[in-house]
């Protein structure tokens, strides 16, 4: 027996009303919370960690690199994270994940030395990158076909009001010591994971996949397709611009090229926010509805002409609107690009090294960006860095505009259990 097409309600072999969205799992809503938690401590500790890294009388160079090793540490295991996951399963590493990164973070709490906090920092990517692959993996997977857009925008909501709650109890922490914030996320982390362990422990849907397989799709046979490489375009795209240029550029944007103060780089950080948030429920919905390739196609156009002139807007209520916009733009790219991923590997297996190398994209862009553009500004412009931001958008879109569309498509491979298409 087999679901019924895109857009449809009931059990399996079942048709309810056209427009009529599938309900989500129980579970997702808990994967959903528990990104927001993951991401309200993140943002406990984004304020105290240069200043925490310069208090061992280190240069700023020093001090940033706390926050690059965390990054690099987070790309590097990767693929391995992926491995476990169709070793170990999703719950599991979802669980060691989030664990390692309260250790790391509890370990930063109490570093008398410099390279104590390097090494702590660095060893908490390596938790980051299994919680993330394994999040995703496990919500995609739990997530309806015709659902798999709308609980990554839900997810990705969670992540983003974690994002901006976080910095505003960090701050007020930073006051009390620069210890503080970390010994907060420690708790919250052993917390989170352990009211994710009970809720999930009894689930189906998050336990062993039924006759023991795991996915048959490869990286290798997911890098066949057009969708694929589409969606790793539109990811490193999403990291450059988005998660690297944007966080990097903005707030020096603000006070060196529009001559204002850095609080408005808050600002501007919030309106993207806003954009973010109030857009990717509606593009989770209209991806699961309609297809995945319209949005992420119009979300990588949006990125693309925005960022390229952001750097050249020379008001700051001009700035602030294109800021909002970028956030649009990112909030319809984002869950048509992550249900694409999981089309490429169908609901029945996991793909942990094939989500694995999607999120390694995203984070090599957020590395390169801010290094690159930086350059660029020294030796040219903001305009021109901002440009170029927009150009790596175009070019990613000139790779995804000649993806097919995935939804209702079968997965690139069944389960290894059964033989592969």
């Amino acid at each position: 027996m087999t679901s019924g097409p895109p857009g449809t309600t009931g059990p399996p072999g079942t048709v309810g009303p056209p427009d009529a969205p599938p309900r989500l799992p129980r579970e997702i809503w808990v994967l959903v919370c528990a990104a927001f938690l993951v991401a309200v401590g993140y943002g406990l500790v984004a304020p105290a960690l240069p200043t925490f890294a310069r208090s061992f009388h280190v240069g700023i160079t020093a001090a940033t690199a706390v926050i690059s090793a965390f990054a690099l540490f987070r790309l590097g295991f990767a693929p391995v994270s992926g491995r476990l996951v169709n070793a170990l399963g999703e719950r599991r590493v979802f669980l060691l994940g989030v664990g390692i990164v309260a250790l790391s973070t509890g370990a930063c709490a109490v570093a008398q030395t410099y390279w104590q906090l390097l090494l702590f920092r660095a060893l908490g990517g390596i938790g980051s990158t299994m919680f993330s692959v394994s999040s995703v993996s496990l919500l995609l997977r739990m997530a309806p076909p015709a659902g798999r857009a709308r609980a990554s925008g839900l997810w990705s909501t969670g992540f983003l009001l974690g994002g901006v709650t976080g910095p505003l109890f960090g701050g007020g922490l930073v006051a009390v010591s620069l210890r503080a914030p970390f010994v907060v996320y420690a708790v919250a982390l052993v917390l989170c994971a352990t009211a994710t362990g009970l809720l999930l422990r009894r689930s189906a849907l998050s336990g062993r996949i039924p006759g023991g397989g795991v996915s048959g799709t490869s990286v290798r046979a997911a890098l066949r397709t057009r969708a694929y490489r589409g969606a790793l375009a539109a990811s490193f795209a999403n990291g450059w611009a988005v998660n690297g240029v944007r966080i990097a550029l903005v707030p020096l944007f603000v006070v060196e090229g529009l001559h204002e103060q850095p609080s408005w780089a808050g600002f501007a950080l919030g309106a993207f926010a806003v954009g973010d948030m109030g857009t990717l429920l509606l593009a989770g919905r209209w991806a699961d509805r309609r297809g995945r390739r319209r949005p992420l196609l119009a979300g990588l156009l949006v990125t693309a002409g925005v960022t390229a002139v952001l750097g050249v807007s020379g008001s700051l209520p001009l700035f602030l609107v294109g800021s909002l916009l970028g956030g649009v733009g990112s909030g319809m790219l984002v869950p048509a690009m992550n249900a694409t991923v999981a089309d490429v590997i169908g609901g029945r297996g996991r793909g942990g090294p094939v989500l694995a190398g999607f999120q390694m994209v995203s984070d090599l862009g957020a590395i390169l960006g801010p290094v690159l553009t930086g350059l660029v500004v020294e030796h040219a412009s903001y305009g021109t860095a901002f440009a170029l931001a927009g150009l790596v958008a175009v070019a990613a879109w000139a790779v995804a505009v000649r993806a097919p569309e995935t939804l209702g498509q079968p997965p690139v491979a069944t389960p290894m259990s059964e033989p592969t298409r």
